[in-house]
This record gives C-alpha cells, sequence and structure tokens, in this order.
C-alpha cells in the first residue's frame, strides 16, 4: 500500500520505517525545511537504537520519502497517519491544535475514492468525530473518506522492536471498509487485533499509560513505607509480583516516571474526568507520588551531600533515548541549582538537549570518572547500562566525598559499603 504519515517524532517516524521495512511505499510529511533535509541524508533527527539502520536501509531501497508538501503525499496514498504531538496545556488537557490543523491539510489534499484517515497522536475521547468534521469541511468533491484510531504503544528505547513485535494492534473505527483496510496493513505484525469503535480505541490508549503509571507510583509508595519501616522494597514487590494476578513488571521503584506519555497521559485522563464528574482522586494520587519521589531524592541529596559540589548520572528519563521531556533529572537539577549547588553531569545521549536547557549552569563531562572527580556525592537519575558496572574504587578514588543516592536501585548496598561508600537506595 501506499501511505503517509504526518508527523515524523517518536510514534511518526518510527512506524513509517517498519512499514517501509515491510515493503509498504511510505511518504513522511514534516514542516520544517531543515529536517526533512536531513531525515533525507539518513539523519533521523533524535536517537533510538536500531533507528538509524532501518531509516537508511528503506531509503537506500527507495521505499520511505520526505516531504514538506501534502498534495504530493496525501493524494495518492491508501491511509493518512496522523503523528503530530499533543503536549498538555497548563490545565492538564491534551493540546489537539497541531492535530485539527494537520487534519485540515488532508481534508484539503485527499484524492478522489476511498483514503483511512488514521490517529495514531494521543487524543481526547472524541477527537477523532472531531477529525472527522473538519476533513468533511474542506475534502473536494469525490473524495471519500473514514476514520480509524489506531493507537501506539511503543516505548522509547525499545521503539523499533515493538513496533515490529507489538503485544496488540488496536483499529477502531465505524467503517468496515476502513477495518477492511487497516486489518490488511497490519497483517504482517502478526500478532491479535482488537477490533472497537473509535472512542473505545481513544480510551484504551490513557488506560494503558495510567496503569503502568499507576504501577510505577504504587511502587514508589511501597518503597516509602520501607524505607520508614526498615524493610526492602525489593523483597517486598518480588513477593508481591509473584501472584499471577499482579506482576512484576513495571513495579520499580525510583525517581518517578517521566517522558513524552505517561506525565500528560496522567493529566489528561484527569482533566477528561472531572469534565466528566468522575472523582479522579486515585490517578490525581499517581501524580503526587510520582512529584513526591523527586522531592524525596532532593531531601536526601541536601541531607547526605558534605559540599554543594556533586554530580549526577544520567539525564535522559529512561535509558536507550536522549528524551528528557519530563525527565526527573530536568527538575531535580533546576531545584538544587537553587539551592547554590555545583553540579557536574554525565549522560550517554542526553547532554545536548540537557545543554540547551540549562547551558553553562551546570559541567558536562564526556564520561561517568571525570564528572566524578572532587565530589562528595553522586546521585543515579537513569539506569544506563554503563552505570551499572562502575567500578566503585576507582570512583571513590577520585571524589572528595562518598555517598551514593541510587535514584534508580541499580546497586547493592553491601558492594558499595564494601568499597567504604555510604549507600542510599529507594526503599531500602
Amino acid at each position: 500500500m501506499t501511505i503517509t504519515f504526518i508527523g515524523h517524532g517518536y510514534v511518526g517516524l518510527v512506524t513509517a520505517c517498519v512499514f517501509a521495512d515491510f515493503g509498504n511505499d511510505v511518504w513522511v510529511v514534516g514542516r520544517t525545511p531543515e529536517k526533512i533535509e536531513k531525515l533525507k541524508k539518513g539523519d533521523p533527527l533524535f536517537y533510538e537504537p536500531e533507528l538509524e539502520e532501518l531509516l537508511k536501509k528503506n531509503i537506500k531501497a527507495d521505499r520511505i520519502h520526505f516531504t514538506l508538501d501534502y498534495k504530493e503525499s496525501v493524494g495518492v496514498s491508501d491511509a493518512v497517519f496522523i503523528a503530530v504531538g499533543t503536549p498538555p496545556q497548563t490545565t492538564g488537557e491534551a493540546d489537539l491544535s497541531a492535530v485539527f490543523a494537520v487534519a485540515e491539510e488532508i481534508g484539503k489534499n485527499l484524492k478522489k475514492g476511498f483514503t483511512v484517515v488514521s490517529c495514531k497522536s494521543t487524543v481526547t475521547i472524541g477527537t477523532n468525530k472531531k477529525i472527522e468534521e473538519v476533513v468533511n469541511k474542506v475534502k473536494p468533491v469525490g473524495a471519500d473518506f473514514a476514520m480509524a484510531s489506531c493507537p501506539e504503544f511503543l516505548s522509547q528505547g525499545t521503539a523499533v522492536e515493538n513496533t515490529f513485535h507489538p503485544d496488540r494492534v488496536v483499529i477502531g473505527s465505524d467503517s468496515e471498509k476502513a477495518i477492511e483496510i487497516m486489518t490488511k496493513l497490519h497483517e504482517p505484525f502478526n500478532t491479535k487485533n482488537i477490533i472497537t469503535d473509535l472512542a473505545s480505541a481513544e480510551l484504551i490508549k490513557y488506560s494503558a499509560n495510567s496503569f503502568l503509571a499507576t504501577k510505577i507510583s504504587f511502587s514508589n509508595l511501597i518503597a516509602e513505607y520501607s524505607e520508614k519501616t526498615g524493610a526492602n522494597v525489593e523483597m517486598v514487590l518480588d513477593a508481591v509480583g509473584l501472584d499471577k494476578r499482579i506482576g512484576r513488571v513495571f513495579m520499580n521503584p525510583g525517581v518517578g516516571y517521566g517522558g513524552s506519555c505517561f506525565p500528560k497521559d496522567v493529566k489528561a485522563l484527569v482533566a477528561i474526568g472531572k469534565s466528566l464528574g468522575i472523582d479522579t482522586a486515585l490517578l490525581e494520587g499517581v501524580e503526587k507520588v510520582n512529584q513526591d519521589m523527586r522531592e524525596m531524592v532532593i531531601e536526601k541529596i541536601i541531607r547526605n551531600a558534605k559540599s554543594k559540589k556533586i554530580a549526577i548520572l544520567g539525564l535522559s528519563f529512561k535509558p536507550k533515548t536522549d528524551d528528557i521531556r519530563e525527565a526527573p533529572s530536568v527538575y531535580i537539577i533546576k531545584d538544587l541549582l537553587e539551592k547554590g549547588f555545583e553540579i557536574n553531569v554525565y549522560d550517554p545521549e542526553a547532554m545536548k538537549k540537557i545543554e540547551g536547557v540549562f547551558g553553562d549552569k551546570i559541567t558536562f563531562f564526556d564520561n561517568p570518572y571525570d564528572a566524578l572527580s572532587g565530589v562528595s556525592l553522586f546521585a543515579v537519575l537513569t539506569e544506563w547500562n554503563e552505570f551499572k558496572k562502575l567500578d566503585f574504587k576507582k570512583a571513590k578514588d577520585l571524589m572528595a566525598g562518598n555517598v551514593i543516592i541510587d535514584g534508580r536501585n541499580i546497586y547493592g548496598r553491601e558492594g558499595a559499603e564494601r568499597i567504604g561508600f555510604k549507600y542510599f537506595g529507594v526503599g531500602k
């Protein structure tokens, strides 16, 4: 098939590359000439494992094309996917302005015949119906289309693998013809298709992310109980997770969740609930625990640092990505700078993006050991594999102090204390 993606972020570009790899003719529409030129040369614009190789492979095979022109792509496509950002507003509601702007451009450029317009962006329940209204107002005579909601469930750091091998594909539509086309398009994924209505597909996405966020905040709440009672949170959650009704996946205490999905989706579901008169105390509690964990890390740093010179290892919101949106590191660094701390930082991929936020207010290093030189304390905020293999003896020799704040529980207390460190994990 010929398909078009509007937007080339984590969702749009990864999914476009995967569909191209399955043999489809794929167009990707952007709005910035410089970015489109970089994409044409095989630069994915952000770090994601395996993505650059996949992009270059499909450019070479002439299966993926990049353009600024809707007419060039939409008019020849069997399906058009909306994959633009929906950032949170101050109210917590998703900002859908980009979605509706794109919908109007799609409508103006639809071909004669039938096209599926599919929204992959995470949108408020009822948005697909509004997109349909926008497209209907501007579509040419003779153009026919139907809406389909096809939410994404990729996880940054494993986005390519998640897209090639999804747990399920959700296709929401009121049109049998659209469902038939979308089902055929997704045949190569060899997974279970969930066929549903538009509203259910929209709610499935918010529900999945909010439930995962709830598991993280629940784990962090139990970590707080553990610290105050002398329990070991990992032992507690290991035992709890053996219950098949619960499971251990995503029950990992730490400095909280971040990124482009969980924070905004929980906020959006709270806003949706309030507009419907639903009690949103559970999800508001999830948000509060997430904020509290950042405050707890800051308190541990202030309480245990023997000097104002410290190091932070890990800046991205999770490993295997350079994304710092809603990353705990941004919040923690900002607060510590206001309190007069001098901060050395290192991250394998996110340094450039953090530099864009803080500039020369913090000091950047090319490896973790240089960042530790002369500091009284270091805190791990992202569980990159290279931090798990840190040479404790070398680190301690370089430091002026001996404190570890393990915000991701990647170290064992016994091993750290054997070298002479004072170790502070989460919930143990």
